[in-house]
């Protein structure tokens, strides 16, 4: 079955912005794009072999493109599956900001979690991410994309902007938004974006960018850095919205370095300079992204006092037993919320509270997991955090043992590995969950939800 065809609208509108060059944009969006990952920093200690994204250090093309599902490696979030030209914002990041670490970053509209992984990164463990989604379905597929990178610096809350800017106003030195878009720069790959475009459609989606961009600069500090990108090439999502921007609000320019080879496209809007990734040109899919500075200008507004307390310090007879599943106890504050305990840096641990206590968090820090008559039963979470106690006994397993544990299943090979009791399973030296060690037998502990579903020989699972 062929593609679905891209509307005439469309073709029109293009060959008003790039002339007679938009008919190598349209052929380019009938090719197939190109696989990149972003590896994790903290659990993967060498560069690995492949050709570099340019503007994005941790970022690699791939030659092609396996199945993700069938790698435990994937599972334990030693990478993310992320488009190259969306890795763009972390260079508009560094660009911006004097230093990266120890800063207080909203990612407005987050999921499934691309740019917050990438932001939680290079933030580094003192920065802290506010990762929002105000969908509850893409909220928890969000949740988990940020348990499984396991750095601990990041809190995921359902708000809408409007709550956020209400209640933490001029709190954050960075905001990023990802607006919702129309998609345009998604047609290379995804035929319902073709079939869901219209004129009309941009229209709607400038309108509640507008009403995101507001709510977003009314939680941005005086001074702080504004990255506002989408997927569109259409200048009323895009240019229009910078010179909106820069009417509305003290805006200030922020210049950037490019390097000429990445095939970025910058133009300009009231001042300020606006990158466009064309299929065309550059190694990625169609991106628009651009970075403000906001006025030194201080309001009124001050932050809302708490609704609750959300987070209840654990008592200091139990960090005993929490820090010993952890390399760095020293730096740990540990809390409770229901029935679970958390784990936070102490540097953030005062601003996770803070935050818990006026939004709506859904996950925060590292999930440790519950305690029974003073022993910790460990969440998948703490399994695929950075920072495992090496202590911790561990079970190396073959590829065929690990997506065995991956399916839910409890081979009796991988018993007779485990010492008896609780320990993390591992591929690779990288964490992937745990499992109990009963006798000869072991009770696979890895949610019934992240569960792989399908099972391929190992042919099948690295052919394509």
């Amino acid at each position: 079955m062929g593609r679905v065809a891209i509307k005439e609208e469309f073709k029109m509108m293009m060959e008003g912005i790039l002339g007679a060059e938009s008919t190598d944009l349209l052929a380019a969006l009938d090719t197939e794009p190109q696989v990149s990952i972003r590896y994790n920093p903290f659990k993967v200690q060498a560069r690995p072999e492949g050709e570099s994204v340019p503007w994005n250090r941790y970022g690699y093309y791939l030659s092609s493109r396996p199945v993700f599902t069938f790698d435990p490696l994937f599972h334990a979030g030693n990478y993310y599956v992320q488009e190259a030209a969306s890795m763009f914002v972390g260079h508009l990041l560094a660009g911006a900001i004097d230093e990266e670490e120890g800063v207080r970053l909203l990612d407005l509209c987050a999921a499934p979690g691309g740019k917050t992984t990438l932001y939680s990164a290079q933030v580094g463990l003192e920065g802290l991410v506010v990762a929002n989604e105000p969908v509850r379905n893409r909220a928890k597929v969000l949740a988990e994309n940020v348990r499984k990178w396991g750095l601990g610096n990041v809190a995921v809350t359902m708000n809408d902007p409007q709550a956020i800017a209400e209640t933490l106003p001029e709190w954050f030195d960075v905001v990023a938004v990802d607006a919702p878009c129309s998609g345009e720069g998604m047609f290379r790959k995804d035929d319902r974006a073709r079939e869901e475009w219209t004129p009309e459609a941009v229209r709607m989606c400038a309108q509640r960018q507008r009403t995101i961009l507001s709510e977003a600069w009314r939680a941005l500090r005086p001074g702080g850095v504004l990255i506002y990108s989408t997927c569109t090439f259409n200048r009323a999502e895009d240019e229009e919205q910078v010179e909106w921007l820069a009417e509305e609000f003290d805006t200030e320019k922020i210049d950037i370095e490019i390097d000429p080879s990445w095939g970025i496209t910058v133009t300009e809007a009231a001042g300020h300079d606006c990158y466009h990734f064309y299929p065309h040109r550059s190694r990625g899919e169609g991106l628009f992204a651009v970075v403000l500075r906001k006025g030194e200008a201080r309001s009124k507004q001050r932050p809302t006092r708490p609704r609750r307390t959300a987070l209840v310090p654990a008592p200091k007879k139990e960090y005993g037993e929490l820090g010993r599943w952890v390399a760095s106890p020293e730096a740990m504050r540990f809390a409770t919320a229901g029935d679970r305990y958390f784990g936070y840096y102490e540097w953030h641990s005062e601003a996770m509270s803070y935050v818990s206590d006026r939004l709506n968090v859904i996950y925060s820090g590292v999930c440790m997991g519950q305690m029974f008559g003073g022993k910790l039963r460990p969440d998948h979470a703490l399994a695929l955090f950075h920072d495992l106690n090496e202590k911790v006994a561990r079970t190396e397993l073959s590829r065929a043992e690990a997506m065995a544990y991956l399916r839910r299943e409890s081979p009796a090979e991988i018993a007779t590995k485990m010492q008896e009791g609780i320990g993390a399973l591992c591929y690779e030296g990288c964490a992937i969950g745990w499992a109990k060690r009963i006798g000869a037998r072991i009770n696979n502990m890895l949610p019934s939800e992240l569960r792989v579903l399908t099972k391929e020989s190992e042919e099948e699972i690295w052919q394509e």
